[in-house]
């Protein structure tokens, strides 16, 4: 499928992939958005479109909970004008990584976006767990594997109709009475059920008493990173989204060298539960407001 011309656009589908998948990995980034599995999963909440600005790839994102954004162009062309055409539409570029902050936003105002830093770990830290400052997620392991026997398999569409009602209980205790909030997560992990296998995501199911207690999902970002955009883990079973987060590096990461596991929104329960894991490092996030 061939882009519109800014300033047309069209909302993103599935058979843009190849497309997108192309450009990005012309231009790779670090950064979480950067990925079409990432850009997809979003697209609803975040009414995604694409079009061209001088021959770079432009995604327009208008959330209803915040300002309209571009993510950074994904390309190399005349991006000084691509940028001010950009800015010309929407006020702001955002989920920009440092590099290209650093490079084309010296005649804008740049600001720090710490709720999207996206947290990157050494996948050998995950796996391992070695040291004083992980003995308590080796502690809540052996804890769970006292107490209970998992199945771990590779997520196949066999697995789907587990793996909704495990989404349905997680969101009755995660998202309570806030109907945005679990509709925007039941909308992100849903479609990534519906699409695993078109999206090039991997997943795995994690079973107890023969019921799916977690699953999660997650692609490579980069030659050497893996991203992990979906985790779903039932919050009675203390210990096992610890084992999740190490088996789940071990059986399908294992050879890359970081996982990235994406950022905390602000909210302070993630931000903990992500800083506790020791980040090897963040991937620094900007915004560029014209």
């Amino acid at each position: 499928m061939s882009l519109p011309q800014f300033p047309e656009f069209r909302f993103i589908e599935l058979e843009d992939q190849n497309l997108l998948a192309a450009a990005i990995a012309r231009h790779p980034s670090e950064a979480c958005e950067i990925h079409f599995a990432n850009i997809f999963l979003w697209r609803q909440f975040e009414h995604s479109k694409l079009t061209a600005i001088n021959g770079n790839l432009c995604v327009l994102c208008e959330p209803p909970s915040e300002p309209a954004y571009f993510l950074q162009p994904v390309g190399e062309n005349d991006i000084e004008g691509t940028l001010r055409a950009c800015l010309s539409f929407a006020p702001r570029l955002s989920r920009v990584d440092e590099s290209f902050a650093l490079r084309y936003g010296g005649a804008y105002r740049c600001e720090l976006d710490r709720d999207n830093f996206d947290y990157v770990y050494r996948t050998e830290d995950l796996i391992e767990l070695k040291g004083r400052k992980y003995d308590g997620k080796r502690n809540r392991i052996r804890k769970f594997e006292r107490h209970y026997a998992y199945d771990y398999m590779r997520l196949s569409r066999d697995h789907l109709s587990g793996c909704r009602e495990l989404l349905a209980r997680w969101l009755e205790v995660k998202a309570g009475s806030d109907g945005f909030i679990g509709n925007v997560w039941r909308c992100v992990n849903e479609e990534g059920l519906a699409h695993f296998d078109e999206l090039l995501l991997s997943g795995a199911v994690f079973k107890v008493g023969g019921r799916v207690a977690a699953f999660s999902l997650g692609a490579r970002l980069t030659p050497d990173t893996a991203v992990i955009p979906i985790e779903i883990v039932d919050p009675s079973y203390d210990g096992l989204s610890q084992l999740v987060n190490r088996e789940f590096v071990r059986r399908e990461w294992a050879d890359c060298r970081f996982i990235n596991r994406e950022q905390d929104n602000g909210i302070p329960g993630l931000r903990r539960a992500k800083t506790s894991y020791h980040p090897h490092h963040f991937i620094k996030k900007y915004n560029i407001w014209g």
